[in-house]
């Protein structure tokens, strides 16, 4: 999931030699964005759960040392390394591994389902957060200033932060297209400038290099007990955003997204890292030497001398502002797998550029989006309440993808049992350690995204068994097409000129819009089109594979259109209205569009609970229209329909 700098997967097959640096430059911009912004808080975070009883040099040492091999374990082995190695047609995240291992499972893909379904629940929790926590914790970074520190109160930059959110959300429905191209040379910038400070401020302590050994780690962790767990929780911050590695590998591909991680984002994220440790230290020993307390602070932005401070802050700004955008687009690219997967209504989506398919707007996901991270940011009112609520999103989502990994290496790549679990469980259990740290502070604001995930994952469940119950009784009512068109052929009815096309999941069965207008209309067109539309479980389907034909008898022809979980269906265009329509012979003014609208009744003694047939009639109601999402005029579709008891 990546915001609209580049092309996705469906218009990635039209670049055949893209350059290499370009790329790189591209993935810097927009995957780590997230991970790259995480130093404003993560170090200052872990430190503050070990502040209690003050801070002595090895708890800065051990907090350091901790946080570094997170980053290394977590990111530079499991997903560099591994995970990166896991793709569907070269997509990858949560929903293209879930796509992939439905596939290879077939039957048993229930399991793969429910993974995606949790994964993708939890990322709305995260989507929420990041943009939250990221720009407030920028502007945050104004109170560092001596000159204007007296001028941003807890208030005033809460209000600040709210006005930058808010005008990044409005801006959505225009696009980013122009603006984006910024996004790798500023992000480019800001890796340089927080590597080069943390390099300077290392060569200050050049002890700090000691903790490259995890036995520092080791030790805090032995030593401190139930702190151990809070500060592990809160040493998870320095990973976040590492899911957008795989799930942005369809955008830049794998061998871009690696170099620019080895090459400049790892190497600047460590050396900040160190040097902020560093600062600690050596403000530690002046405040011993000057007898006078020491206290956690914003190292960050402190490391930075007063005179380049605000310039810091600004360049911090805009960093947060591109890793919110690349979560806000993350979000739209994850809606519109969800929908093309079955697991959410339709909901309207609108392309913002005719070159990339993958820049998209979402009303409805960024309206929600923008109310909840408003609440947030007027519920938890600094980075650091809001900090403790931020980790349960990633390790959930973590925990997800590496059992989704598993399903990939034993029936994807064919691993036998033992070699795949000896591969994926100490991923997993390093994942599971995380999750538990981060469990322990669901009341210090954990409970948000979960609360968050909780009522995503009830939709998704809701509207799955919902549409289930509806095809089971569709089936039901259905009669085989053979049969109808061998029933016609001997009693044809009354023919009217021109082209119907039936849209319906089972394209072998007589459409139940095609059945009620015999039955009240008692006409039959010229030429009936039976069309199914498909999501194939591979991001992008080429053209010449988008339809398969089947003629029935003179009256009926079966139609199925497949599109990629990446693609947003177009069926004129692919019915060869418009252009093409003379070799199709189809003209679209002598076609109509049959759709089948049931009408829903809740039943207290079948299928779902009450409650949830409430719910699920309002997502149908609330759904996209059939003919918007399939991009089919209004003024050519007639819908007929039947009352159905959910």
């Amino acid at each position: 999931m990546s915001p609209d700098v580049e092309p996705t997967a469906a218009s990635r097959t039209s670049i055949r030699h893209p350059a290499f640096v370009a790329l790189s430059i591209g993935a810097i911009g927009v995957v780590f964005g997230d991970i790259g912004t995480s130093p404003l808080y993560a170090f200052r975070e872990a430190l503050a759960q070990s502040s209690a009883d003050g801070i002595d040099p090895s708890e800065i040492l051990g907090v350091l040392s901790l946080a570094l091999w997170t980053l290394t374990l977590i990111v530079t082995v499991k997903y560099v390394s591994f995970l990166m190695r896991a793709d569907n047609h070269g997509e990858g995240g949560v929903l293209a591994l879930t796509a992939l291992a439905r596939r290879v499972l077939g039957m048993r893909s229930r399991i793969a389902i429910v993974l995606g379904a949790a994964g993708a629940a939890l990322f709305y929790g995260d989507a929420i957060i990041t943009p939250a926590l990221s720009v407030l914790s920028a502007m945050e970074g104004l109170r560092t200033i001596p000159t204007t520190a007296h001028i941003f109160d807890e208030g005033t930059i809460r209000l600040l932060t709210i006005a930058i959110l808010v005008a990044l959300f409005m801006i959505q429905s225009r696009g980013t297209a122009h603006v984006s191209r910024l996004f790798g040379p500023v992000c480019i910038v800001w890796f340089l400038a927080i590597g080069g400070l943390g390099l300077w401020h290392i060569a200050d302590e050049l002890s700090i290099m000691r903790v490259l050994s995890p036995t520092y780690g080791i030790s805090f962790l032995a030593t401190h007990g139930t702190v151990g767990l809070f500060v592990l929780g809160a040493v998870f911050l320095t990973v976040t955003g590492a899911e957008a590695l795989t799930a942005d590998m369809g955008h830049f591909g794998r061998a871009p997204i690696r170099a620019a991680w080895f090459l400049l984002v790892w190497p600047a994220l460590v050396l900040n890292y160190l040097g902020q440790g560093a600062f600690a230290l050596s403000q530690l020993e002046a405040a011993k030497a000057a007898g006078r307390p020491f206290k956690n602070q914003d190292w960050f932005f402190l490391m930075a001398p007063e005179g380049i401070r605000p310039a810091l802050v600004v360049l911090a700004g805009l960093a947060t502002v591109i890793a919110s955008q690349a979560v806000i687009t993350g979000a739209f690219s994850l809606t519109q797998q969800a929908v093309q997967l079955g697991l959410l209504p339709r909901l309207r989506i609108r392309q913002t550029s005719a070159d990339f398919v993958g820049q998209m707007y979402l009303p409805a996901i960024n309206w929600m989006l923008l109310a909840g991270v408003l609440v947030l940011v007027v519920q938890f009112k600094s980075s650091s309440a809001m900090a403790a609520a931020y980790g349960i999103a990633v390790t959930g989502t973590m925990v997800v993808t590496t059992c989704l990994g598993y399903l990939v290496a034993r029936h994807v790549w064919n691993w036998s049992r033992p070699v795949a679990l000896a591969a994926i469980l100490p991923f997993l259990l390093l994942d599971l350690i995380f999750f538990g740290a981060n469990l322990v502070r669901v009341i210090e604001g954990g409970w948000v995204p979960l609360v968050v995930a909780s009522a995503i994952g009830l939709i998704i469940a809701t509207w799955v068994r919902g549409r289930k119950i509806v095809g089971l009784f569709e089936q039901r009512q259905s009669i085989p097409l053979t049969d109808l068109a061998a029933a016609l052929a001997k009693r044809p009815p009354e023919r009217v000129d021109g082209n119907a096309v039936f849209l319906t999941g089972n394209p072998h069965a007589a459409p139940g819009a095609l059945l009620h207008n015999l039955k009240h209309n008692k006409v039959l067109h010229a030429r009936n089109y039976v069309l199914s539309v498909r999501t194939a479980d591979r991001p992008v389907i080429d053209e010449e594979h988008r339809a398969t034909v089947e003629r029935v008898d003179d009256n009926f022809t079966i139609v199925v259109l497949k599109y990629g979980f990446m693609e947003s269906p177009d069926i004129p265009r692919d019915l060869g209205l418009g252009g093409k329509y003379e070799k199709k012979g189809l003209d679209p003014m002598q076609t109509s569009f049959f759709i089948g609208r049931n009408t829903l009744k809740p039943d207290a003694e079948k299928g779902m609970p009450p409650w949830q047939d409430r719910i699920f009639m309002f997502l149908q109601r609330n759904a996209s229209d059939p003919t918007d999402f399939l991009r089919i005029p209004p003024g050519k579709v007639v819908e007929l329909g039947e009352q159905v008891t959910v």
